[in-house]
């Protein structure tokens, strides 16, 4: 007992617990989120969903594995081999690092977890803006591999992705740019932290209700940045067979799926994140006076994860109720929506924030 105890004291056995727990979390969340947005959709549709294989159908998850992993590894003729190797795997990394600095709880103090007790497997000063950064290069995943196919479907499929990222990238930075404005830091404990305050003793200051819009504008975006529904036009089967993914089979195929849900879950951590909060609930303040008892901060850190996945749950759900519920824009409205809608949009919104932090929050003490 000495011993693990010894151990859970070395900073390098904790890197190494979070960082399997984190990559674990991720891939482990990927095939139950296929199986919720089964439920979800089927639902939607008035039927029933995967329930054969299984309890609940949850053993359909294993059966598709099986299935992607014995299909034939297909390689097209005249294809750039190392790009269309690697593209599925650079469309899947991304999600995946980006969701490793945002703090998802804290430990009641305990400096093991991170400075603070913040539970995340990295911490960085700057993470928002590192997020940001990392998340983009999804895209160039998308792009490689339609590039790479030798297809016209799959091409065609890879500039819509970058010609999407160019436009929404916009939109998503202004509204990082109103968030940063609002709060004064890139780091994401500390956004967190400005979140946890109450006004009127009881409504939680989180930044959905003072930057709603800039709400809107990132969650928007979030949808084009991961090729989700409406804004699915880089793969968008009844125009392009499959788009950017058409020559791909088996595991290939399986990463970039992998992909899609990772960013979505991501995203939706970012959102969480930024505007809900992250890891802050009603009753947090008194739990952290109050609870006193030895191994509390063990108990505190199980309690605000289970918080922040709350949050992350309910958006991941909206994300998959939009899916399911509106049809796909044409490419020529996606473009006017980013370029002659959102774009403005934003200017107006950032120019908005500054007018009440300058005028209205340090007067009224609406600030962060």
């Amino acid at each position: 007992m000495d011993l693990v105890f010894g151990l859970l004291q070395n900073f390098w056995v904790i890197l190494a617990i979070k960082i399997g727990v984190g990559l674990g979390l991720v891939m482990g969340m990927v095939p139950m989120m296929v199986w919720l947005e089964r439920k979800l959709s089927a639902r939607f549709q008035l039927r029933r969903g995967p329930n054969r294989v299984g309890p609940f159908g949850l053993f359909q998850l294993v059966a598709d594995s099986l299935k992607l992993l014995f299909k034939e590894d297909f390689l097209p003729r005249n294809t750039d081999k190392i790009i269309f190797l690697a593209a599925p795997i650079m469309a899947f990394l991304p999600g995946v690092l980006s969701f490793s600095l945002i703090p998802i709880g804290i430990a009641g103090g305990n400096e093991l977890m991170g400075p603070g007790g913040i539970i995340a497997v990295s911490y960085i000063n700057m993470g928002l803006l590192v997020a940001m950064a990392v998340s983009s290069v999804a895209a160039y995943g998308i792009a490689f591999a339609g590039w790479a196919s030798n297809n016209q479907y799959s091409l065609l499929g890879g500039i819509r992705s970058s010609a999407q990222l160019i436009s929404y990238e916009i939109v998503m930075g202004m509204a990082v740019v109103a968030v940063v404005m609002m709060t004064g830091t890139l780091n994401f404990s500390e956004i967190v932290q400005q979140q946890q305050h109450r006004y009127f003793g009881f409504l939680p200051a989180w930044n959905i209700w003072r930057q709603f819009p800039t709400f809107i504008l990132f969650l928007v975006s979030a949808f084009a940045e991961t090729n989700r529904a409406p804004f699915d036009l880089p793969e968008a089967e009844q125009e392009l067979v499959g788009g950017y993914h058409t020559e791909y089979t088996g595991m290939r195929y399986a990463w970039f799926m992998n992909g899609e849900y990772a960013a979505m879950f991501t995203m939706c951590a970012i959102l969480t994140t930024l505007f809900l909060g992250g890891w802050d609930f009603p009753g947090y303040w008194l739990m952290m006076k109050t609870f006193t008892f030895p191994f509390a901060w063990a108990v505190i850190g199980l309690i605000t994860f289970g918080a922040f996945f709350t949050k992350l749950a309910l958006l991941v759900c909206f994300f998959m109720w939009v899916r399911w519920t509106l049809p796909r824009f044409r490419w020529d409205q996606l473009m006017k929506l980013g370029w002659n809608v959102l774009i403005p949009l934003g200017l107006i919104n950032i120019i908005g924030v500054a007018l009440f932090l300058e005028y209205v929050a340090s007067r009224f003490g609406f600030g962060g």
